[in-house]
């Protein structure tokens, strides 16, 4: 397929934290707000002057200062973090603001802030650390109202006198339902027998929605749903069609590394993706919008945090239907290496997925940076998908 024209400009923004268009909201007087989890209201990050930029660390190389102060057994992606903070990545931020969603990620933004890696020229520079719920209810709900309001509104309000309002959180919910219309619809694409998108480009667009002000990003993603409307896709077929599920995933190089095997990665349920992470939040008039919100955050997070019954058992359904919906031949269940919420739900689901679902499932840890395990990572994908194409043709046999 022609390449498409602003992927480059995506890819770009991936290659650095401190990237063009965050420099240039900077240099525009707007507050960078800092953040870490999906678990964690994005729309409230985008309030008034200010914008929300996930931490992540692009081409990573050693955690040796990371692995020193916080153990080779915590996961790479908080080690990747630190390590990066400590290498002066991130004084850019005006504040951090951290949720209680692991106790890697605890331990990550508590060795930034006792190790001061963030040194902000912003005199009102801020650390706050925020409890979510365990559970998918009612109570969590009304909990994550709460620290939202004392950890993200709040300090927003007295620090940087931004504009907290029931009108100005609708606003913001609105701007960032345009971007999740524009990925959705863009994603859609992925359904086709022979898709406009592959994987990897659309790894790229949607982790770029996290990265940077989402405003800055709207035309050039309607010029590129438009292209893709209009692209004459690739007419052989891929061996298979997988869904990609797991843990954080912020290098868009594993996705291009299983496609380079000749499938294609049609679904992306991983914590910074499209599914769920860019579902539109509907709100209404009868109730505020900051509980709309938190209650939206609550009940559509696919995160192993939560442990009750109906989301244990959930996240598995969740996934069964993701792989119809987008027509997929079978399953990757992956993790980030020594993830411990992730390295449950990987056992769990795989063998779930397996024998109650039917589907094939591969099942792998890998590292932050692909690149550091590209050969056996790409053996093993390459096996996993020569044997869905074995029980494709003795399926066909067999009829």
């Amino acid at each position: 397929m022609k390449d498409l024209q602003h992927l480059q400009f995506f890819e770009n923004l991936l290659q650095i934290s401190y990237n063009d268009l965050v420099r240039k909201a900077k240099e525009e007087g707007q507050h960078c707000v800092g953040f870490m989890c999906e678990n964690t209201p994005e729309p409230l990050f985008n309030l008034g002057n200010c914008f929300g930029v996930r931490l992540f660390a692009p081409n990573t190389g050693s955690l040796d200062i990371a692995t020193y102060y916080m153990t080779s057994f915590l996961c790479e992606t908080t080690r990747a973090i630190f390590e990066r903070s400590m290498e002066g990545g991130f004084h850019f931020l005006d504040c951090l603001i951290a949720p209680d969603g692991c106790t890697m990620m605890n331990r990550c933004a508590e060795n930034i802030e006792l190790r001061k890696a963030i040194r902000s020229e912003e005199e009102r520079f801020f650390y706050e650390n925020m409890e979510i719920p365990l559970k998918a209810d009612e109570n969590g709900v009304a909990l994550m109202v709460r620290q939202c309001n004392n950890h993200i509104l709040e300090p927003l309000k007295q620090r940087y006198g931004v504009d907290t309002s029931d009108a100005a959180i609708r606003k913001a919910v609105a701007e960032h339902n345009v971007i999740c219309r524009l990925i959705q619809q863009i994603g859609e694409f992925r359904k086709e027998a022979y898709p406009r998108i592959t994987g990897y480009e659309f790894a790229v667009l949607t982790l770029a929605t996290y990265v940077c002000p989402k405003g800055a990003l709207v035309e050039k993603l309607q010029e590129t749903l438009k292209e893709v409307q209009n692209r004459k896709p690739e007419e052989k077929p891929y061996r298979a069609r997988l869904v990609v599920v797991g843990s954080e995933m912020d290098d868009p190089e594993y996705i291009k590394l299983i496609e380079e095997c000749g499938a294609f990665v049609c679904a992306d349920r991983y914590c910074f993706g499209s599914l769920p992470g860019r579902k539109e939040i509907v709100l209404t008039n009868e109730e505020d919008a900051l509980t709309q919100v938190c209650r939206h955050y609550v009940y559509e997070c696919q995160c192993p945090r939560q442990m009750n019954m109906e989301k244990f058992y959930g996240r598995k359904a969740y996934v069964d239907e993701v792989a119809k919906t987008y027509h997929a031949d079978g399953i990757i269940y992956n993790q980030v290496k020594f993830c411990d919420p992730w390295a449950y739900e990987r056992a769990t689901g795989s063998q779930a997925l397996r024998e109650e679902y039917g589907y094939p499932v591969l099942s792998v840890d890998r590292p932050y940076n692909i690149r550091s395990s590209a050969g056996q990572m790409r053996t093993r994908v390459q096996a996993f998908i020569e044997s869905i194409e074995i029980k494709k043709l003795r399926k066909e046999t067999e009829k």
